[in-house]
Formats: C-alpha cells, structure tokens, sequence
C-alpha cells in the first residue's frame, strides 16, 4: 500500500475495523434470529422477517436518519447510553452500527438457506435422545449449516466495508474518525486534484470486495468438504 497518504491509510483501516466489528457483533444474532425464521413456527414470524430485511428495501440515508434519531444524543436509546459512555453519534462505534444494521440481511439469509437445507429428521433423532433444542442446535445444525455461516459472515463483512449512505448521515464523514473507504472516496471526489486519491481507494476497495466474495466461496466449500467428511 505503498503511496497512500496519511489520510487514505486512516480510511483503509477504519473501514477494515469497521466491518470486522460490524460481522463479529451481528453474528450472535444472526444465527438466533435465522434459525428461528428457518425452523420457528409463530405468530409475527411475517413480521419480523419483513424488519430484517427492512434494511435492504429502505434507502440507506433513511436507516442512517432513523439510527441518528434514535441513537443521537437526543434519541431515546442514545440519552440512556450516554451516561454509560456509551455514544454512537458522529463516533467510529455508530459507523459499526450502521455497518452491521446493512450486513445484517444478507447474513440472516445466507444462514437461513444453510438451516433450511439441514434435514429436520437429523434434529428430530438428536431430539429424541434427550438433547435440549439448544444442544441440538450446537451439535447438529449448527455443524451442518456451518458453510452458509461462514458465508454469511463474509458476505457481510464485505458489505460493511461498502456501506455508505447509512453511515455518512450517522456518523458524518470526519477524517481520522469516521471516515471509511466510502466517505474518503466520497470526499475526494468533491475536491479538485482528488480523482489520483479517489482512483486508489476505489481499487482497494474492488481488490478488498472480490478477495472477501472468493474467500467466502474457498472457505465455504472447504467446510462443506469437512462436514460431509469427504
């Protein structure tokens, strides 16, 4: 990454922690709430599958407004959190939550196909031998679907690198503080003499998106391999 200025490496690095804290933290809850619209049966289940995907039918400078009404100094969840240290607004933190709130469908997905495709009978056998749904989960699905996870968690990661219109009308575009590989991109482009900075932030990003989506394919198809034990 020889050539990057000082500004550029601080765009590249956020973005990386970024989408890395955005995939960690959604993860626990994307596979909670995948596996209860694969295999939950209750009343709301339309509903909350429509929410989850909210994010990808919504304009992402809506989400980013609605996050910033709730999460800003004077919404309802960001005055409680205050106090705790806990701010999102215009920090590095709400880029994560901004990221992860735009992964989030496309994990939930990704994991949800993988659960579908596990033969119930398979659940159903553990079952009957005593195991709780949550041993049953660990030791049965969770194995069998463990190639759809890892792509999910790619996959989002990926997104989460490129998200944009959420996270510039959340957290703004500061440099050295939230400025990710998006906003930086963004910016230069707004400045005359900034097309050279532009141009090298895009290729990282189009090297960075395309290693991430044959990185999810390898390792998918490794863990399929394992699991099937072939």
């Amino acid at each position: 990454m020889d050539g990057l200025s000082a500004q550029e490496w601080q765009a590249v690095m956020l973005s990386l922690r970024v989408a890395a804290w955005a995939t960690l933290l959604s993860l626990p809850p994307g596979l909670w709430v995948a596996h209860l619209l694969a295999r939950g049966r209750f009343p709301g289940r339309s509903v909350l599958n429509a929410l989850v995907h909210l994010p990808l039918i919504l304009p992402p400078v809506v989400t980013g407004y609605l996050l910033l009404l709730a999460f800003g100094t004077q919404g309802p969840v960001g005055a409680l959190l205050e106090p705790f240290g806990i701010v999102f607004a215009f920090r590095w933190t709400g880029a994560v939550l901004a990221a992860a709130i735009m992964a989030f469908p496309l994990m939930v997905r990704a994991i949800r196909l993988s659960i579908e495709a596990v033969d119930p009978r398979l659940e159903q056998a553990s079952a009957t031998l005593g195991a709780g749904p949550a041993w049953v989960f660990l030791t049965v699905t969770l194995p069998l679907a463990l190639p759809g996870v890892v792509a999910g968690a790619i996959l989002a990661f990926a997104k989460a690198m490129g998200e944009f219109g959420a996270t510039i009308t959340f957290v703004a575009n500061i440099p050295g503080q939230t400025q990710t590989l998006p906003t930086a991109i963004h910016a230069f482009l707004q400045v005359p003499g900034g097309e050279a900075s532009a141009m090298r932030l895009v290729v990282i990003s189009v090297v960075i998106s395309i290693s991430a989506l044959i990185a999810s394919e390898i390792l998918a198809r490794r863990v399929a391999r394992r699991v099937s034990g072939r």
